[in-house]
């Protein structure tokens, strides 16, 4: 046990040095080397790279509930995107009179449908305090509000995973419509600037590369910190002996709500880094489909580890990237053969085959 522990330190220390050296070197490269060196990186590699970090951030959130909570939460991808819209919402309106039309108030799209007013809910989006505040809001209310209802009423395993699927795919029905005001299935795109900087710039894609970085790593610490704590054991214990943790007089479903609240906030911290990168926003990211992707990452990488999940997040999307550019009719049969592979011989997934790997050169 104690040399298993040993491994895992040991390893999760490595992680966190490579992901600290990425998020540092990466943006200098890109701002210090001219074009034509090798050592540069690309605007599209840093915009790429700033992508996986926010995967990673929200495979992170789900080994949070999965890995530790024992909660199967195949809805994940639905707090991610209300963190993006919220960004997103932030972003339109500070394109102003610079859109299609030159409406200083309306986004284009509204002055397309023919709106005459800005909706009460987009008020206050031009300010970036309150855009980030309802990155944290609008996913953890929704998130204490279901888990409120589901954990009270002791709705638990497939059960739960189903009704976690209902509630992405109704927001995926319900952001469709036009008449919502979030842009229908186009969604929200186009953006101009962020804080007054070009969005496009090498400039701003690096520091938002930066921030991307320094979020995963500051989530990444609280939340192992988190799980080392007397919190984070309990959640355990209800994990593997949820009636006899009830037995012992906690309330079950405050552990669960508590846990199930931080994991949405991380996924929409993790949409509203998404969205400036990839420059659109649109209600596929509500599809069951990416929730269920995100449980293939942490389940490829190792749940109940933090950093497997990383792991598992940056290895499926680059595989992605990779498919999807050579081959791309093969890869969501690549995708279910992950899938069934990690589950019939690799259970702990890349994490625990390697960490069984250093046990065995230990003992």
């Amino acid at each position: 046990m104690r040399i298993a522990q040993l491994t895992q330190d040991k390893t999760g220390a490595t992680v966190l040095g490579v992901l600290s050296a990425v998020t540092l070197i990466i943006p200098l490269f890109n701002l210090l080397f001219p074009v034509d060196s090798f050592l540069h990186f690309s605007a599209y590699t840093v915009s790429l790279l700033g992508k996986y970090l926010t995967f990673a951030l929200l495979a992170l959130s789900l080994d949070l509930v999965w890995g530790y909570a024992g909660i199967l939460a195949l809805g994940q991808g639905a707090f991610f995107a209300l963190g993006g819209y919220a960004m997103g919402m932030y972003l339109m309106r500070q394109i102003g009179a610079l859109g299609v039309y030159g409406n200083p108030l309306l986004p284009d799209f509204m002055v397309f449908l023919n709106w005459q007013e800005l909706p009460w809910y987009w008020h206050g989006f031009d300010h970036f305090g309150f855009a980030l505040l309802m990155v944290l809001l609008v996913p953890g209310t929704l998130a204490f509000v279901f888990g409120w209802l589901a954990f009270r009423s002791r709705v638990t395993g497939v059960y739960l995973s189903i009704i976690t699927q209902a509630l992405t795919y109704a927001l995926l029905l319900a952001f469709f419509r036009n008449e919502m005001g979030f842009g229908g299935n186009n969604g929200l795109t186009d953006f101009k600037t962020l804080l007054g900087f070009n969005i496009q710039s090498e400039g701003t894609r690096s520091v938002l590369f930066l921030l991307s970085g320094l979020s995963l790593i500051g989530a990444y610490l609280l939340s192992q910190w988190i799980v080392s704590s007397k919190l984070g054991r309990v959640v355990t214990a209800i994990r593997d002996q949820e009636a006899r943790v009830r037995f012992l007089g906690y309330r079950v479903e405050m552990f669960k709500l508590w846990i199930f609240v931080y994991a949405a906030m991380l996924s929409g911290i993790a949409g509203a880094l998404y969205v400036p990168q990839v420059g659109i926003i649109n209600p596929s990211e509500f599809s069951p489909l990416n929730s269920l992707e995100i449980v293939i990452w942490v389940a490829v990488g190792g749940r109940g580890t933090l950093y497997g999940a990383i792991i598992g997040a940056v290895l499926v999307n680059y595989a992605k990237t990779v498919l999807t550019g050579l081959l791309p009719e093969i890869w969501l049969f690549s995708l279910g053969a992950i899938f069934v592979i990690v589950t019939l011989w690799l259970p702990k997934g890349v994490v625990g085959l390697w960490q069984s790997r250093l046990q065995e050169r230990a003992a």
